[in-house]
């Protein structure tokens, strides 16, 4: 017990000369800067080998977990900002109709579905219009908005 305490005291020492010879010898700035930070980090090893010794290693964390945690958390906020993309394309896309049915005298209220496209950004799909059918409006949604006469739902009200 002695003998490894007296090896331990050696390396302290002797790290501890060669960081103040290393120290005398590198130059001023941030080469210098960098050289005492290492040298601290050298020396703060030394002084915790006897804690490896007794334990048999240092615990070292699980750098994996908190990979894992890192990746999840990033995966859920790439959903929730294609979520509100996806949102916003679809609120915007109805107001573009809203405002084209205004145009040509319609009163409608219209709800606007997204899908993915080929980038994987959301693009209009479909949209469900309630109020009187419109050949203009259903064109218009065709030709401007890429949204088919297929995808196209009416549901014909009286205005």
């Amino acid at each position: 017990m002695i003998g490894a305490v007296r090896e331990w005291l050696a390396a302290v020492v002797a790290v501890s000369l060669l960081l103040a010879a290393v120290q005398s010898l590198v130059p001023e700035g941030n080469l210098k800067r960098i050289a005492s930070f290492t040298g601290g980090l050298l020396l703060l090893l030394v002084l915790l080998q006897p804690l490896e010794d007794l334990t048999g290693s240092l615990a070292a964390p699980d750098f994996g977990k908190y990979s894992r945690t890192v990746q999840d958390r990033q995966a859920e906020l790439e959903q929730a900002e294609e979520t509100l993309l996806a949102e916003g394309i679809a609120s915007r896309t109805a107001a573009y109709i809203w405002d084209k049915a205004a145009e040509l005298g319609l009163s409608v209220t219209v709800r606007v579905e997204t899908a993915a496209g080929e980038a994987g950004v959301p693009l209009p799909w479909s949209a469900e219009v309630t109020g009187p059918w419109s050949q203009e409006l259903s064109a218009y949604m065709e030709r401007e908005l890429g949204i088919p006469q297929e995808r196209q739902v009416w549901h014909e009200q009286e205005s």
